[in-house]
């Protein structure tokens, strides 16, 4: 008899000592495209009658009305170093970008034989990007671990996420940014209720944090890629150390927090997470994946499959779009470069 598609994925993980998913733990759904030929996108932006993608090789892309697609190259002050995990990464809105039309970059550049990343406020102006002003600067960068998500949270306050550039040790240092989830206000100032005031840093201990979301309650969430088979999702806290690199998994130590959940015998690479009516739902880049996970139970079921690495995702309305990266470096690259696709989210909670 013709085994279904569950029972050679049952019988593929016996072998390879994987753990198989129940079957009420996957689910798949259909998926329309939006735009292709993307050229590694990073970070999903949307205004009522537009889309501006971030590609980590410098540029950013406009969907305008009727997907009509424009892409631009942002002018930096620093040369873009776009090697390993660097690049123009998070991109990020202003609140009030339909009128004075401005945002906020986060990008590595080298200086001094040194990568190093900062966050700029970014204007638009005739028909340009342009760097306006230097936010934060001397962020320890570095081929992997970089960091690089932006989000506006609750507060009004712009939060940055910072990896450790592979340096285990800074992520502990409240003298250093590496590792940490940054906050300040959007003009670059501190704000006075930050736990270290005067500094930017919020939290610390952690590897390679990147997206960040909320829930109705202003509960924080985080992704984060942690050592092989321990990626971690964790509730955020002020002034709390996450524990990078003296815990992971189960493991517990005296002033630090162990992950909300984590990965187990699974490697999932979180990256863009957001949050709709009780669930997170992740972006997996080597899970290959959108994770749907119910933030009571902690039930997590996989519910967009089979686009390769998923970078980033953004939920408007009731839909949630999804870039894919699979042609920076680590996917199986396909005929066509990376995508923006939608998925129907009244589907994705049935």
């Amino acid at each position: 008899m013709k085994k279904n598609w569950y029972s050679l994925l049952t019988a593929f993980c016996l072998i390879s000592g994987c753990s198989p998913l129940n079957k009420d733990e996957v689910s798949t759904f259909s998926k329309d495209v939006v735009s292709t030929k993307l050229n590694i996108p990073w970070q999903i932006n949307s205004t009522p009658k537009q889309m501006w993608i971030s590609e980590r090789t410098g540029g950013l892309v406009l969907l305008g009305p009727k997907q009509k697609k424009t892409s631009y190259s942002p002018k930096f002050s620093e040369a873009l170093a776009d090697g390993g995990e660097g690049g123009f990464l998070g991109f990020l809105l202003d609140q009030n970008y339909d009128s004075n039309k401005k945002a906020y970059g986060y990008y590595t550049y080298e200086k001094s034989d040194r990568l190093i990343n900062r966050v700029v406020e970014m204007r638009f102006e005739n028909e340009e990007w342009q760097e306006s002003r230097i936010l934060i600067d001397d962020i320890p960068g570095g081929y992997t671990h970089n960091g690089g998500r932006m989000a506006w949270g609750p507060d009004q306050k712009l939060y940055i996420t910072t990896g450790d550039r592979g340096e285990e040790d800074l992520s502990q240092s409240l003298e250093s940014l590496a590792g940490k989830i940054l906050r300040i206000n959007k003009d670059g100032s501190v704000p006075e209720d930050n736990p270290f005031y005067p500094s930017p840093i919020y939290t610390y201990g952690h590897r390679n944090p990147q997206g960040m979301t909320w829930d109705e309650k202003g509960t924080m969430f985080a992704a984060e890629h942690g050592s092989s088979n321990y990626d971690e999702l964790n509730k955020i806290q002020p002034g709390k150390n996450y524990g990078w690199p003296i815990i992971r998994g189960d493991e517990k130590g005296d002033g630090l927090e162990s992950p909300w959940i984590h990965s187990g015998n699974d490697t999932w690479a979180p990256s863009g997470i957001e949050y709709k009516n009780g669930y997170l739902y992740v972006a997996a880049l080597r899970g290959e994946k959108v994770m749907k996970v119910s933030t009571s139970s902690k039930k997590i079921t996989s519910i967009v499959s089979n686009e390769g690495r998923i970078r980033d995702i953004l939920i408007v309305g009731n839909k949630m779009y999804i870039v894919t990266n699979n042609k920076d470096g680590r996917g199986q690259p396909s005929t066509e470069d990376d995508v923006l696709l939608n998925v129907s989210l009244e589907k994705v909670m049935e």
